[in-house]
């Protein structure tokens, strides 16, 4: 079995000649009335640009630096908020899974289930998540190069998912740092599969605050510009009203206010890349 292209998720087509998926949302779910207020926004974006968005928040974060910080509302609330969003806005959504027995019910309402970084290797979990039928995107681990992640595909594969996206998000360059080879996105894109760049996650900076992690939100456009001219299949990021009070990756979320204007920029390029006028 070969993976599809596109990979189908939802009424989204993403792959070569695919408009770019953009993977959106806030880290975690804090509130329905927050995911709804984001998806909103996120619905206008793609209504006024050559995108396919797809919302992403999570019910559980369950790496987080300190165990005392703020983990979400858990499995069966924050996949009701989603549902809710789905439902109201229209949009595809998805949320990242930790544990096999999380896939079904998760799969039960999202049209795509991430696969953290930390956890790309996990066989039952890459394995749980294929038997959903969902489209799964899986997170390149820090510690992973990019063209072992065929294996991870190939699991994929076995498991019965078609529809298999790969996601860029750094890779560990001493402690507390994070680089991007973008040597990776073409040699992932080589594997048949969609490719993602995870724009805000690779500006973190590991347990730089003490019990949380830090980063530099200046700097996800500029990663995403050179992404986009390297060629990829879609972006990834987190945003939020006012990412100072997030409870979780509030330093390198992209502020909801300036994201239409950094996805417009981006898409210059994307744009340009592929030959194609501005959008």
């Amino acid at each position: 079995m070969n993976p599809r292209l596109p990979a189908c998720i939802g009424p989204h087509r993403c792959g070569p000649d695919q408009p770019l998926l953009l993977i959106a949302g806030p880290c975690v779910i804090e509130s329905e009335d927050l995911c709804l207020r984001i998806a909103d926004r996120l619905k206008a974006l793609a209504a006024r640009l050559p995108v396919q968005v797809v919302f992403k928040a999570s019910y559980d974060k369950a790496n987080r630096t300190s165990g005392s910080s703020f983990r979400g509302p858990g499995l069966d609330e924050g996949l009701a908020v989603l549902e809710k969003v789905r439902a109201v806005t229209g949009l595809p959504v998805t949320t990242d899974v930790h544990l096999p027995e999380q896939a079904t019910a998760a799969g039960g309402v999202c049209d795509m289930l991430q696969v953290p970084a930390f956890l790309c290797r996990q066989t039952d979990l890459l394995l749980a998540a294929a038997a959903t039928g969902k489209a799964v995107n899986v997170k390149k681990g820090q510690f992973v190069a990019p063209a072992d992640m065929k294996h991870v595909v190939a699991k994929l594969l076995a498991g019965g998912c078609r529809d298999v996206l790969l996601c860029e998000r750094g890779t560990f360059f001493g402690y507390g740092r994070l680089v991007n080879d973008f040597t990776g996105l073409p040699l992932m894109r080589a594997l048949g599969v969609p490719v993602i760049f995870d724009a805000t996650h690779s500006v973190q900076q590991p347990a730089s605050l003490g019990e949380a992690t830090g980063g530099d939100r200046d700097l996800v456009e500029p990663l995403a510009r050179a992404a986009a001219a390297v060629g990829i299949d879609g972006l990834f990021f987190e945003t939020h009203p006012d990412p100072d009070r997030s409870p979780s990756d509030g330093p390198t979320m992209v502020p909801l206010d300036a994201l239409p204007a950094v996805v417009e920029r981006v898409l210059r390029i994307h744009e340009a890349r592929l030959g194609r006028g501005r959008p």
